[in-house]
C-alpha cells in the first residue's frame, strides 16, 4: 500500500511528535491528528494534517495509529483503561507506540491488542528533536515480524535506522539501555570538558581533540553540551528545547527499574542517575532545560 493510500491516525504532538508528523506529511501520508493542545493541534494541520476533534475520532478509519506520549500512565489510560482506544481501532489495524515506557506496560498494549484484532509494535525512538526534524530517527521495536513489516513505510518516512529488537516489550528495553547510555556519556563528556576549560583549554579545540580520538561518542560528534561549541544544538540556546531533563530522568527511572528487576548490575547508570537528580534540584526551571545542561553541576 502507497503512502497515499495509507490512513495514519497520529496522536501526541509534542517536541518530538510535532516533526514527526510532518515528515509523514512530507511523504504523501494521509495523516489526521490529534494533540490536547490546541496550539500543537493548529501547527499540525499547518504542515498539512487534518485535526480531530479527539483521539476516537483521529483512529475511527485509520489503517496506521502512532502514538509518542510523555508516560507509561498516560498510554495505559490512553489505550486501555480510561480512553480504551484500542477498542475504537478498526480490526486489522497496526498501532505502533514510539512512547518509552516500562517494558511490562508495553506488554500489556500488546495483549491487549492482540484480544482485540489489532497489531501492535513498541517502538520507541533516539536521536533527538534535530533527527525527530530531519527525519533520521533510529526506531528500536519490539512485536511480531509480520507487525514490524507492516510498519516499515510509516517509520521509514521518519526514521533512517530500523531495528526489531525482539518482540513485545524488546523494544522499551533497547531504549532505556540506550538512554542509560546516552546520559552516562553526556555527563562523562560534560565533565570532561568542564575539566578542560578549568585548566585553561578551548572548549572548540578540546571538543575537536577528543572527538578525533579514543574518547569520541555521540555527545561530543552531535550534541554538544558547552555553550557556543555547535551553533545548533540547545546548549547555544540556554538548553532550551531538545530533550528535557525531567524525561532523562523517566529514562533512568525506567532503567533502574529494570535493572532492579533483572538483578543487573548498574552503577555507572545509578551514577548518571543520581547526577541528573541533583541537576533537578538544582533550579526550579532545570527539569524544563535539554540534559546536555547536566553541564552546569560541573561549573
Amino acid at each position: 500500500m502507497s503512502s497515499s493510500e495509507q490512513s495514519v491516525a497520529f496522536i501526541g504532538l509534542g517536541n518530538m511528535g510535532a516533526p514527526m508528523v510532518a515528515n509523514l506529511c512530507a511523504k504523501g501520508f494521509r495523516v489526521r491528528a490529534f494533540d490536547v493542545s490546541t496550539q500543537a493541534l493548529q501547527k499540525a494541520v499547518d504542515v498539512g494534517c487534518t485535526a480531530a476533534a479527539s483521539a476516537v475520532e483521529a483512529v475511527a478509519a485509520a489503517d496506521v495509529v502512532v502514538t509518542m506520549l510523555p508516560n507509561g500512565e498516560i498510554v495505559e489510560s490512553l489505550l486501555i483503561d480510561e480512553q480504551r482506544l484500542l477498542e475504537e481501532m478498526p480490526s486489522g489495524a497496526l498501532l505502533v507506540d514510539c512512547s518509552t515506557v516500562a517494558a511490562s506496560t508495553s506488554l500489556r498494549v500488546h495483549q491487549c491488542a492482540d484480544s482485540l484484532g489489532v497489531r501492535c509494535l513498541d517502538a520507541p525512538v533516539s536521536g533527538g528533536v534535530g533527527a525527530a526534524k530531519a527525519g533520521t530517527l533510529a526506531f528500536m521495536c519490539g512485536g511480531t515480524e509480520e507487525a514490524f513489516a507492516a510498519a516499515q513505510s510509516v517509520l521509514g518516512a521518519m526514521g533512517a535506522n530500523i531495528f526489531r529488537a525482539g518482540d513485545a516489550g524488546a523494544g522499551q528495553t533497547a531504549k532505556i539501555c540506550n538512554n542509560m547510555l546516552l546520559a552516562v556519556h553526556m555527563a562523562g563528556t560534560a565533565e570532561a570538558l568542564q575539566m578542560g576549560v578549568n585548566n585553561g583549554l578551548d572548549p572548540v579545540v578540546l571538543s575537536e581533540i577528543m572527538r578525533k580520538s579514543s574518547g569520541g561518542n555521540w555527545s561530543l560528534e552531535k550534541y554538544n553540551p558547552y555553550p557556543g561549541v555547535m551553533p545548533e544544538v540547545p546548549a547555544s540556546n540556554d538548553y532550551a528545547g531538545g530533550f528535557l531533563v525531567r524525561l532523562m530522568l523517566k529514562d533512568l527511572g525506567l532503567a533502574a527499574n529494570a535493572g532492579n528487576i533483572s538483578d543487573s548490575k548498574t552503577p555507572m547508570g545509578d551514577q548518571a542517575h543520581a547526577l541528573f537528580q541533583q541537576l533537578k534540584e538544582s533550579s526550579e526551571d532545570a527539569q524544563d532545560k535539554d540534559f546536555s545542561s547536566i553541564l552546569k553541576i560541573f561549573q
